[in-house]
């Protein structure tokens, strides 16, 4: 039997344009293998909504864009018979580069037809689900000024940061882990389930979407003066040997903030209350992964 196969495409991830990508998947992928569907999301949520009608149904879901695509339609599926594929559209693709997947959007398609599925793990914030990254601090400070600009993609990022870096005040937290507490004064938080945020930028090198853990990145703040040593620490998969940077894993943490603020799940956005509850539901997702993952 034929597997069926629903394509759920972003027209506006990453900034690009996707017309065209209806006939690349008419063009290699192997309707031999696969009965398909295909359709343009309209709006916020809609992804979610269409995902949620068609687990059970198809085999896999297919999310066409980036990091906050793959969240909306793996947060309907999680848990489900129905596999996630990824064809990568966005600004970053921090968990579709971690799994292999191609960037190439013909090979990604082509990738799908191969069915090499695993299960990985996902984790929830105050019971919010996210794949790849969730944090607090500058980074979520970046996410919520990045959503709101006319221009996406890498560029716009990087100058986001570099306009905001200078200003950012770190913060105190108090941050639980497995029953063990942690104070500190911390310009980024990160919960790492994969090794990257995007673009083969790596703030936890040794995590892993596959051992029940969550990876805690503690970075302190540093000298404007030496973000050129580590964003290479990061780019090269060195950070850990920072005195910047502290890595701590475990399965359930409680983070409490100062203030409400600025979080994000998958580099999407929100606004969430001081205290903060974390943790990780080992295999919960079935996802296609690349050929060299």
């Amino acid at each position: 039997m034929k597997r069926r196969a629903l394509f759920i495409i972003n027209p506006i991830s990453g900034g690009k344009k996707k017309d065209g990508v209806p006939d690349l998947i008419d063009q290699n992928l192997d309707k031999k293998v696969f009965d398909y569907d295909v359709i343009f999301t309209d709006g916020v949520s809609h992804a979610r909504q269409i995902a949620a009608e068609a687990a059970g149904k198809y085999d896999e879901v297919v999310a066409v864009g980036g990091d906050g695509t793959v969240n909306e339609i793996a947060s309907a599926i999680v848990g489900s018979t129905t596999a996630l594929g990824v064809v990568p559209f966005g600004s970053g693709n921090g968990l579709a580069r971690f799994l292999s997947i191609p960037m190439n959007t013909a090979d990604s398609i082509k990738a799908l037809s191969a069915y090499k599925v695993e299960s990985i793990d996902s984790g929830q914030m105050n019971g919010q689900p996210f794949f790849n990254m969730a944090g607090m601090g500058f980074d979520a400070h970046i996410a919520e000024v990045f959503s709101h600009g006319k221009k996406r993609g890498f560029l716009t990022y990087i100058k986001s940061t570099m306009q905001e870096i200078a200003s950012y005040k770190p913060q105190l937290y108090r941050i639980e882990i497995d029953g063990t507490m942690y104070e500190r004064e911390a310009f980024i938080v990160s919960i790492a389930n994969s090794s990257q945020w995007g673009n083969d930028v790596h703030i936890s090198p040794n995590a892993s979407v596959q051992d029940g853990l969550l990876d805690v990145c503690i970075i302190r703040k540093f000298p404007v003066w030496r973000l050129p040593e580590i964003g290479a620490r990061l780019m090269f998969k060195t950070i850990e040997s920072s005195r910047y940077i502290e890595i701590i894993r475990g399965k359930q943490i409680n983070v409490t903030r100062e203030n409400e603020g600025p979080i994000h799940l998958d580099g999407e956005p929100q606004i969430m209350q001081a205290n903060l509850n974390i943790n990780i539901i080992p295999g919960s997702l079935k996802i296609i992964v690349g050929p060299g993952y």
